[in-house]
């Protein structure tokens, strides 16, 4: 009988482990399905706001989606993910949401994902750290509605929005008196129009990769929010530092910023049923599977689409 038993025990044990396994394939399958197609695309979101979508065959295949934005028009202006009210001095900072949860909150025309953060930990698709609502410190200056809850700090370059959407991207972090919105990245990838090589740390490893970033011309007029998908093999596996530097540079950037990377790259524009992501996110190796953020960088437009 105890024989049998062992039997029934070591048979239950494999089938669970055999669920267990199977869990991840399941969803990455069907997720694929749910990702944008590999087809270029070009439409207007909103009054001076358009989307454009690649699908790049070389120097890989590569999935990549530019929001080009003039901040001359009327109603455009950012917004980025207020702090929280620290109950005491060792309290974090804000809380992680998605971003399309980021864009419905806060009744946004678009987001991406904005600065650095921590805690971080990612180990399988259930044990990952931050959750939806758990703490979190942004890296580098943030600034939402003329409250800057991050400091800034050393190598962390920041992007500094002032009144009269006038922008800028401060290279050594510090925005000027008067900054309503700011948020921070690691790397300048453009300056004064030249791509950049990465700096001696970054260079040894870099590898095609999830990209995030936010450009300006030099007016201080045209933004861009560029995104790139990776670690999705044969749909989107990624740019180089030094790729992404040169594809911004041709787009007529003055100057240019990295965001937060990899399973943070998303980008969310607002639907009549709510927000929904334009590009292909990847979380715990899940396509479509939204990471919760510290920190977003969003949009309020005319919010009559074309």
């Amino acid at each position: 009988m105890q024989q049998r038993d062992r039997e029934i025990f070591r048979k239950m044990t494999s089938f669970f482990i055999l669920i267990l396994l199977l869990i991840p394939i399941v969803l990455y399958g069907k997720a694929q399905y749910s990702r944008p197609p590999r087809m270029d695309e070009t439409r207007s979101l909103f009054p001076g706001i358009t989307y454009e979508r690649q699908a790049l065959s070389k120097p890989r295949p590569v999935m990549l989606h530019k929001i080009s934005i003039d901040l001359t028009t009327p109603g455009i202006r950012p917004f980025v993910t207020p702090g929280v009210v620290s109950i005491s001095p060792n309290s974090l900072e804000t809380v992680a949401r998605t971003v399309t949860e980021f864009v419905d909150e806060f009744d946004l025309q678009l987001a991406i994902n904005a600065n650095f953060f921590n805690p971080f930990r990612e180990e399988t698709p259930w044990d990952f750290y931050p959750r939806i609502g758990e703490s979190v410190n942004s890296l580098g200056q943030v600034t939402s509605n003329r409250n800057t809850y991050s400091p800034a700090q050393e190598g962390w370059s920041t992007v500094c929005f002032l009144a009269q959407n006038r922008v800028q991207i401060d290279e050594r972090g510090f925005c000027p008196a008067g900054t309503e919105q700011a948020v921070a990245g690691n790397d300048l990838l453009v300056k004064n129009g030249k791509p950049l090589p990465p700096p001696p740390y970054e260079a040894s490893k870099d590898k095609p990769y999830p990209r995030s970033i936010i450009a300006i011309d030099k007016t201080g007029k045209k933004l861009w929010l560029v995104l790139i998908d990776g670690k999705q093999f044969q749909y989107s596996e990624g740019l180089t530092l030094v790729e992404t530097a040169e594809y911004i540079a041709k787009l007529g950037a003055e100057t240019a910023l990295n965001l937060d990377g990899g399973g943070s790259v998303t980008l969310a524009v607002q639907t009549p049923t709510g927000a929904k992501v334009l590009n292909a996110p990847i979380q715990t190796r899940i396509p479509m599977r939204e990471r919760p953020v510290a920190v977003q960088i969003g949009f309020f437009a005319p919010k009559n689409q074309l």
